[in-house]
């Protein structure tokens, strides 16, 4: 049923460039004057709870179950995943503090990440005239959030499909750091302020600061170029903090989908860092609460002191996938005619002690048997199993299949072109370390596990210097261990600071990576056809738009000659080619490019 859009505006009323969610009514004029009569006995201080609820990263997870492996989903840690549990999290806790005392964020990365994303996204659009309510926008409306932070994930599918999930909501989308590109105003909405209603005092005023990462400017740069601008975190909550405050807020929250490590993975590409949520808590005034987003860490409670006011400010990040929900306390305080924020403590719940909420999984449940039925097709078959399973330390034919698909498209799609005679080199990185292809039957499910993400395929043209050192940058994923020593394969790459998706395979060469050396000096043996690399070479590479945009900063591949791009997800273009195929046979795609060893003497 289409959402009555109208029926949620006449609710809001438009204050300058943000909205004031209609909350519990204010108190009564005559409560008010009762409280103010001369003689009345002067008691303790008035004081309010209230609790703000947290999600983020949520990337189309509604029910806790694998997509990819047509099963419950199940981790060795227990965890649960999905909207439906946290709904259940949420009736539990309205129901303890009163409906009318809680506040329901997200941080963003909401209509990305799984097959039921990418089915209302591609297969059944919620943009076509007549088309379906986004799942994730029936799931958050019918639990009732009060706003949500823009993530990066929201482009990527592109500004249309993300308008149209927006008109989806029965609560505002907050971007302030979201910009026209020409103008420099707000693209969205970029805070809300909610009314709560406090027996015998004034009401308490909580706005809500929605902030997104500016390197969208760059992941999503074929979307956004020229039309929208991402400028800093912090500047931009220093712009609109005092605004909030002088419109009477009592509580600032800021819901960022910004990490808070204070790091950056496009290195100096953008002026603005990516992991800045307590960079915005140390630097801007008067906010109370940070709602963290974008790094998939578990974050119960932060507490990060203000240079400016020394006052201490609180951030909690809940995980990701609906794992865990955040849950600030706040305490206020009514003195000398105003209200102050007396305490903040904030914890994280675990989405895997309670059931789904029935209303939840009821809702969508025809959706997602339309995606279960969708992702199990058949498209070819296995003559063996195949798994990235050693594919972060030895050079897997699953992973040269992805290799071998873009070399292919894009050798035709530069036919006849003044660059069909250059030789054509392909990117590939090892996202997940439990993918499996088996033997027998090939699904839609099984392609979609090896290639997670909706990553489209661009050809750029490298050097053979650049192509060096774009692969000495990829070898700082491995830790530097010394010939002789014990190799521990879970401790041989620097994943936590240099994620799988970070590190490159690159086919069509030649190349050991000597982990005994220290980074910057690893490729060695570095062949063409046979010969020593000539750095005057010129190369086709196929390269994904994620690392085409500068995504993990990885050298000149950003700033490279573009000769072709499209917007055909290179998930589908392996489905195609192993549709066409028939079988998945190795010995059609699999081969030897590199190799670990440590003072030239082979790891594995």
């Amino acid at each position: 049923m289409p959402l009555n859009r109208r029926k949620f505006l006449k609710k809001s009323a438009v204050t300058g460039a943000g909205v004031a969610i209609a909350g519990a009514a204010a108190a009564p004029a005559a409560q008010a004057a009762e409280a103010k009569k001369p003689g009345k006995p002067v008691g303790q201080p008035k004081r309010y709870a209230l609790t703000v609820l947290g999600t983020t990263d949520l990337h189309g997870h509604v029910f806790n179950w694998d997509y990819f492996k047509n099963a419950e989903y199940t981790d060795k840690a227990g965890n649960a995943q999905g909207l439906a549990r946290i709904s259940t999290l949420v009736n539990q806790i309205r129901a303890e503090k009163g409906r009318e005392n809680v506040l329901l964020l997200d941080a963003g990365d909401t209509i990305q990440g799984t097959p039921l994303t990418y089915y209302y996204a591609k297969v059944d659009p919620i943009t076509a005239k007549g088309g379906p309510v986004h799942p994730m926008a029936q799931a958050m409306n019918a639990i009732g959030y009060d706003a949500a932070a823009l993530g990066n994930h929201e482009f990527n599918y592109g500004i249309e499909t993300l308008r149209k999930f927006e008109s989806q909501l029965r609560f505002p989308l907050l971007g302030a750091n979201a910009v026209d590109a020409k103008t420099l105003k707000p693209a969205f909405q970029p805070y809300a302020i909610r009314t709560f209603c406090v027996k015998g005092a004034p009401p308490v005023k909580v706005a809500i600061l929605g902030l997104t990462n500016p390197g969208i400017a760059i992941w999503d740069k074929a979307y956004v170029q020229g039309k929208l601008a991402f400028p800093g975190l912090e500047e931009q909550a220093a712009k609109w903090v005092p605004r909030l405050k002088a419109m009477g807020a009592d509580v600032v929250v800021v819901s960022a989908h910004s990490g808070s490590s204070g790091t950056s993975s496009y290195g100096d590409q953008l002026p603005y860092v990516e992991n800045s949520a307590a960079l915005v808590a140390q630097q801007v005034p008067d906010i109370d609460a940070v709602l963290v987003g974008h790094a998939h860490v578990e974050i119960p409670e932060l507490k990060v002191t203000n240079e400016k006011t020394g006052k201490t400010v609180v951030l909690s990040e809940p995980l990701a996938y609906a794992e865990r929900l955040s849950v600030f306390d706040i305490e206020l305080v009514f003195d000398k005619g105003r209200w102050t924020v007396e305490s903040v403590a904030s914890k994280v719940l675990n989405s895997n002690t309670v059931a789904d909420d029935p209303k939840i999984t009821k809702l969508l449940s025809d959706e997602h048997a339309k995606v279960v039925e969708y992702v199990n097709q058949v498209v070819g078959s296995a003559t063996e199993t195949l798994t990235t399973v050693e594919a972060r330390y030895k050079d897997a034919p699953i992973i040269d299949l992805i290799t071998k698909v873009q070399e292919d498209v894009v050798k035709a799609a530069l036919a006849g072109t003044s660059y069909a005679s250059l030789p054509v080199i392909s990117q590939a990185s090892p996202f997940s370390r439990t993918s499996e292809i088996p033997a027998g039957n090939v699904t839609i499910r099984d392609l979609s596990s090896l290639y997670v993400y909706d990553n489209t395929l661009v050809a750029k043209l490298l050097t053979g210097a650049q192509v060096k050192a774009y692969l000495e940058y990829s070898a700082e994923y491995f830790v530097q261990t010394a010939a002789g020593t014990v190799v521990d394969v879970d401790k041989l790459t620097n994943a936590n600071n240099r994620p799988d998706y970070n590190y490159d395979y690159v086919s069509g060469l030649s190349y050991d990576i000597d982990i005994a050396q220290a980074a910057g000096s690893r490729i060695k043996n570095l062949t063409f056809g046979g010969a020593a690399l000539d750095d005057a070479q010129q190369f086709v590479f196929a390269v994904n738009n994620y690392r085409a945009n500068g995504g993990g900063a990885f050298p000149y591949v950003a700033s490279a000659t573009e000769l072709w791009s499209e917007s055909t997800e290179i998930r589908t273009r392996i489905a195609e080619w192993v549709t066409a195929k028939g079988v998945l046979d190795p010995k059609d795609f699999s081969s030897v490019d590199w190799k670990l060893t440590r003072d030239g003497t082979p790891v594995f």
